[in-house]
């Protein structure tokens, strides 16, 4: 289902005059975590990482107390690190704190981007769920976020999709605010060509990347990304 945006709809129209913003940086990729990150996975997220360009990896597990997370978190920390790519936790802002992440990302239900900024300092790079509404984005943006997240785009096997958004929400965010925005969503190399093209700033994958050969995948990415 798609919620009704306050705004209300966006002109059809509007996609198919979109040109991006030449001094917006080129589309990048965004990895999020399996919620499996114990065993060999450190060694993926190496050879991941070894592969391509990386902009940021999202540290995302469930149902483990903060303690076994941050076990879990810090070698992964320590490869984003060597890597000199953005290390963000997911929902939790003292977890993010505790490992010393580079930021935070939000979920509607999971703290305002005011508390991150006043917990985690200036330099965190805070992001916040909108799934498909125009006016969760703005007040995110007002809020003080360094990138909104819409999706998901496509089907996906990482969560519930409840909210699916046109692509064209990514080249109105785009051509209206500067802060940065992320597709997320069941996104694969096949598919993502539309939503670089229509705007998006970042790329959020997981299960295209983890779901098979992590080094072949994110070489696929490349190419798509230029």
């Amino acid at each position: 289902m798609t919620d009704i945006d306050p705004l209300g709809p966006l002109d059809p129209g509007f996609a198919a005059r979109f040109t991006r913003d030449i001094r917006r940086p080129p589309c990048q990729l965004y990895l999020i975590s399996p919620l499996d990150v114990g065993g060999g996975f450190p060694d993926r997220l190496a050879r991941a990482l070894d592969t391509g360009p990386v902009a940021a990896f999202q540290f995302r597990v469930k149902n483990v107390d903060q303690h076994e997370a941050a076990r879990l978190g810090e070698p992964l920390r320590s490869i984003c690190a060597a890597h000199d790519v953005a290390f963000i936790v997911n929902d939790s802002i003292s977890l993010a704190k505790r490992l010393e992440a580079d930021g935070v990302h939000l979920g509607q239900e999971d703290g305002d981007p005011r508390e991150a900024r006043s917990v985690l300092g200036p330099n965190a790079q805070i992001g916040v769920t909108c799934h498909d509404s125009r006016h969760l984005a703005m007040e995110a943006g007002e809020a003080g976020a360094d990138y909104v997240a819409f999706g998901a785009f496509y089907p996906t096997t990482t969560k519930t999709v409840s909210h699916v958004p046109d692509p064209v929400i990514l080249s109105w965010w785009s051509t209206v605010f500067e802060v940065p925005c992320v597709a997320i969503g069941g996104i694969t190399p096949a598919n993502a060509a539309p939503l670089i093209a229509a705007g998006a700033d970042f790329l959020a994958v997981s299960q295209a990347v983890w779901g098979g050969d992590e080094a072949a995948a994110v070489k696929a990415f490349q190419v798509v990304l230029g």
